[in-house]
């Protein structure tokens, strides 16, 4: 969610921080937070597509820091859009302004833009290592703040909402968690860092009731409250001017520390509540009162975590299948498995609950079409296996359930020889130029190819289920008979993107690609020495 001005308000006055060194202990890591930052903070390639060979060594050399000082990483990362869709519209901006990072980038400008594979390459790595790893239904802060909480362990991250958690390991924030300077002697190596405690936070305010926190998030401003409540509230309450003293850092903010020390005088949060409305007032208290009510609880913490028994199974099952939204109830335990072990996108969650999906910008000529568009076959594919019904299902109507959550009938209606069938529809967000626009995309599969569905798709052939994957990819059976294996995936995607995109490839820019399958291929020779194959070779040179 995120506080705003908390972090530069907290890492500007370092005496709400501790130095701390970190061993021999366990530590919950924010994944999505962790390759962001291993990826911006060591200058690596954006412009051209991902530096992805550089950012895996940095996950590799992240993690060797950790176990060289005994820390065992427990990782959590986001998984799909909010099932209440609370946030889509900050999720929409969000978008907005990465297409026009993108844009800043392309013309040499600067922007932050994490190259399209580079979430898939630091799962990968962490699959390679062993290090656990769970992706959440939906965002996951609270899940990570739940898990730590139990387990009593510090989080890394570079997450403003973790000065609101009241954990009794506490926060390091990554700013400041120096695992590329592990120190101390062999038998006691450590990584340097600060440590953020609420405790102690709240004694530089008064020695404030902690409890009254999540108002002072939801007030100050999160990605889930509306900006007008935030400006109102600010805009009717003069606070007692901060003696010089207090401030330290040229980071601290007058008005996040006038807050502080005016909820500092409250005993407990439903006082202080009491007095936010009276000075929201207007008609509208009791839905201010729901409304803030429902916000508060994002920072209310259970108990017990439904992410500790899946670390600590040998064979985890579904961290918590009590809480999947509607649409995810009925689907095979395979799947859900696979998406909670990050074996599957994320974009599979969006697909499935929301019907919609955010596509993510990439650097590139904002004159020309969205390179999403090159591969929208391959999306309706994808979408038709997620969302498609066999025939008896399909002409059954729909019920308010089937249809997901404030999307109305995301279907289209066609009459066929059987009666009236339903075509699933998703809502795709793409650049158009330099703006994100909706277009609804139906879902379908090749007709050359056997209709597979969701809930046999674990049951079909390893033939079938080729045969829809080289359908969807323009590919015919032969054409594979020549190539060793493992370049057979890589091969026919770029005969896919040859046959797609706009504009189409120069010869060069198609031999360099293939003269970088050869040098892969005789990387790989090293190690498997009777794998090589000089087909590709050949290719290069034979090109028309």
């Amino acid at each position: 969610m995120g506080v705003h001005g908390l972090t530069s308000f907290v890492e500007g006055n370092h005496q709400f921080l501790t130095e701390m060194r970190l061993r021999d202990c366990r530590l919950v890591i924010d994944g999505c937070s962790l390759y962001f930052q291993l990826y911006f903070k060591s200058g690596l390639d954006q412009a051209r597509g991902g530096d992805y060979d550089l950012f895996a060594v940095l996950v590799r050399q992240f993690f060797a820091a950790l176990s060289e000082c005994a820390v065992q990483p427990y990782v959590v990362v986001d998984g799909g859009m909010d099932q209440t869709d609370k946030k889509f519209k900050t999720l929409q901006e969000r978008t907005q302004s990465k297409i026009r990072e993108a844009h800043s980038l392309s013309r040499g400008s600067h922007g932050y833009i994490l190259p399209l594979l580079a979430r898939e390459v630091f799962k990968q790595v962490l699959f390679e290592l062993g290090v656990p790893l769970v992706q959440c239904i939906s965002e996951a802060d609270f899940e990570i703040a739940s898990l730590a909480k139990q387990w009593g362990c510090p989080v890394l991250t570079n997450d403003s909402d973790f000065f609101i958690f009241d954990l009794k390991g506490g926060y390091l924030p990554f700013s400041f968690f120096q695992w590329n300077n592990v120190s101390g002697k062999s038998a006691e190596r450590y990584i340097p860092a600060r440590h953020f405690t609420v405790n102690r936070f709240c004694m530089h305010f008064n020695h404030m009731n902690k409890q009254l926190l999540p108002l002072f998030a939801v007030i100050t401003g999160n990605d889930y409250t509306p900006g007008k409540i935030t400006d109102i509230f600010f805009s009717r309450v003069e606070f007692e001017r901060v003696p010089s003293g207090r401030k330290s850092g040229r980071s601290s903010s007058p008005r996040i520390e006038g807050f502080l020390l005016w909820l500092s005088q409250f005993a407990n949060p439903a006082d202080a509540l009491e007095m936010v409305l009276v000075i929201l007032g207007g008609q509208q208290k009791g839905n201010l009162r729901a409304q803030l009510s429902t916000r508060l609880k994002d920072y209310q913490l259970p108990q017990n975590s439904s992410l500790a028994q899946y670390f600590l199974n040998p064979q985890p099952a579904l961290p918590d299948t009590q809480g999947l939204p509607v649409a995810l109830v009925s689907q095979p335990e395979w799947l859900l498995k696979m998406i909670a072990s990050g074996q599957l996108s994320s974009f599979v969650l969006d697909v499935l609950v929301h019907q919609k999906v955010l596509l993510v910008a990439q650097v590139e000529n904002s004159h020309l079409a969205s390179s999403h568009m090159t591969s929208l076959s391959i999306r309706k594919t994808i979408y038709s296996l997620l969302l498609d019904k066999p025939k008896q299902e399909s002409q059954m109507p729909q019920t308010s359930t089937q249809k997901g959550r404030g999307q109305g009938d995301m279907t289209k209606h066609s009459q066929g020889k059987g009666g009236l069938f339903y075509t699933p529809c998703v809502d795709e967000y793409d650049r158009h130029e330099l703006n994100l626009k909706k277009n609804t995309v139906e879902a379908h599969q090749p007709a050359s190819v056997p209709q597979l569905y969701l809930t046999a798709i674990d049951k079909a052939s390893a033939q079938v289920r080729l045969q829809v994957l080289l359908g969807a990819l323009g590919v015919m059976e032969h054409i594979l008979q020549p190539l060793p294996s493992q370049l057979c995936l890589a091969v026919c995607v770029t005969f896919f993107w040859m046959n797609n995109c706009k504009p189409k490839p120069t010869q060069p820019l198609l031999q360099a690609i293939l003269l970088g399958f050869v040098y892969g291929e005789l990387s790989w020779r090293r190690t498997h020495p009777n794998g090589f194959s000089a087909v590709l070779c050949c290719m290069v040179w034979k090109l028309p």
